[in-house]
């Protein structure tokens, strides 16, 4: 019988590095022979990702903090059907860009005192936490002029500013003393070799317990 995987998310505010992050860790493991799936959220399956443009482009003000919960839920459940609880039973290690915590920052923070629905819904229709969960933390200003300069189409939530960025940070500082022990806090006001070499150390002993 095949042990399960361990599913490893990263978080951090828009711009902060997460994503080059989680796509470096995975790129380690497979050069190491590891098994291993990199994904994203919103996304991550065909109709999340349907869901991820309804969300991430258009005006700020398109959705309110209550519908764009009822679709980030939704999109997590489909991801976590196809993609994320079959690798995880395949013995797969899943590195996921974002999950559950930014749903607890961006809706149930920032718009709003929604966060005990976050969690009353996360709790019913989800029911998975990650393993761990890699914060990389960074300067609100830096990161947005980061994120910015992407020129993206999906800019929907860095158009809403620097006081957005700045209470995304301290809310997931905040989620990290919460669940401290799935936490880990990197700072990502480094060169990018030292951050992916912190990453990695924080990593390998719960790669290293699972096997």
């Amino acid at each position: 019988m095949t042990a399960p995987g361990r599913f490893i998310t990263f978080e951090g505010i828009d711009g902060s590095g997460k994503s080059t992050q989680a796509r470096r860790l995975h790129a380690a493991l497979v050069a190491d022979g590891q098994r291993a799936i990199l994904t994203r959220e919103p996304g991550g399956s065909p109709g999340a990702e349907e869901i991820r443009a309804l969300v991430l482009q258009g005006d700020p003000d398109r959705w309110s903090a209550e519908t764009e919960l009822l679709l980030f839920t939704a999109a997590r459940r489909d991801h976590l059907e196809r993609l994320i609880a079959p690798a995880l039973e395949a013995g797969e290690t899943v590195i996921c860009d974002r999950y559950v915590d930014s749903t607890r920052m961006y809706q149930g923070l920032s718009r709003g005192d929604l966060r005990a629905r976050v969690d009353a819904l996360h709790s019913l229709m989800i029911g998975r936490e990650a393993d761990l969960t890699v914060l990389i933390d960074m300067d609100p200003g830096v990161a947005l002029g980061r994120a910015k300069a992407r020129a993206t189409a999906e800019e929907r939530f860095e158009d809403f500013g620097l006081d957005l960025q700045r209470k995304m940070r301290a809310g997931f500082l905040g989620l990290a003393r919460e669940f401290e022990s799935r936490f880990r806090v990197i700072d990502g006001n480094r060169p990018e070799d030292e951050v992916a070499a912190d990453v990695w150390a924080a990593v390998k002993p719960a790669l290293m317990a699972a096997t």
